[in-house]
């Protein structure tokens, strides 16, 4: 038998603006690296810096929002300013995706907690479910819509793969692995005579239809907590 040397690290490398970044440790450790200029600005979700240059200014804002506060939607930015570097993690094990957006093309879907970090020209909003989609999912009312001009950054829980879909094709995803997508969708409850593939205790699923990309997450944070919750338990 012949043992084989792991594959090299495959890490991602890019620039907005000025502003360069660097993804390592892929695919369940990523780290996100910038290196600014003086005056380039990155907002980031709090928690999430490793290091930085002493010459980086930091910033925290509290943006208060009444929907967003109801939603549990994210109230706190950290803002970085620099000349120096920049390193950021996400709090869990997963990987990053880079999304380029532009003000004319489809917007952007994102769970509310795969948001890392985005250029300047990036905004968000918590963007309200339909009634039918609320009452499926009474954790998650509200998803982030991504829009202006720039580069986001999105981390997941587990690898991240990507499903491109063609006019009119459709496709379901248990809905506690969807990252973002930018086409069609609706929820629905199934059962399990209706899907035996669905595992046990999931009932909710989004069915998307294209044309559009759906980027999901190959662990299922929700199941984790239940997981946990189970462990915590006494016998």
């Amino acid at each position: 038998m012949q043992l084989q040397r792991p594959a090299p690290e495959v890490s991602e490398s890019g620039s907005f603006q000025g502003i360069s970044y660097t993804i390592k440790h892929r695919n369940t450790n990523s780290t996100l690296n910038f290196q600014l200029n003086p005056g380039d600005v990155i907002k980031a979700k709090p928690g999430t810096m490793i290091h930085m240059s002493a010459s980086v200014q930091l910033q925290g804002a509290i943006k208060f929002s009444l929907k967003k506060f109801f939603t549990g939607s994210q109230i706190a930015e950290s803002t970085f300013t620099g000349p120096g570097t920049v390193a950021l993690a996400p709090l869990l094990m997963g990987d990053i995706v880079t999304l380029q957006i532009e003000p004319n093309e489809r917007p952007w879907h994102v769970g509310k907690h795969q948001y890392l970090a985005s250029t300047a020209g990036i905004d968000k909003d918590a963007k309200a479910q339909t009634l039918g989609k609320a009452l499926f999912s009474g954790e998650d009312l509200f998803v982030y819509r991504i829009f202006g001009q720039g580069v986001v950054w999105l981390t997941s829980y587990g690898a991240i793969e990507t499903i491109n879909l063609q006019p009119g094709e459709q496709h379901i995803v248990e809905h506690g692995h969807l990252v973002a997508w930018n086409c069609e969708y609706s929820m629905e409850r199934v059962g399990h005579s209706t899907f035996n593939s669905i595992k046990t205790g999931e009932g909710l699923v989004c069915r998307f239809t294209g044309p559009g990309t759906i980027y999901i997450q190959t662990r299922n944070l929700l199941e984790l907590a239940e997981w946990v919750c189970e462990q915590a338990q006494p016998n």
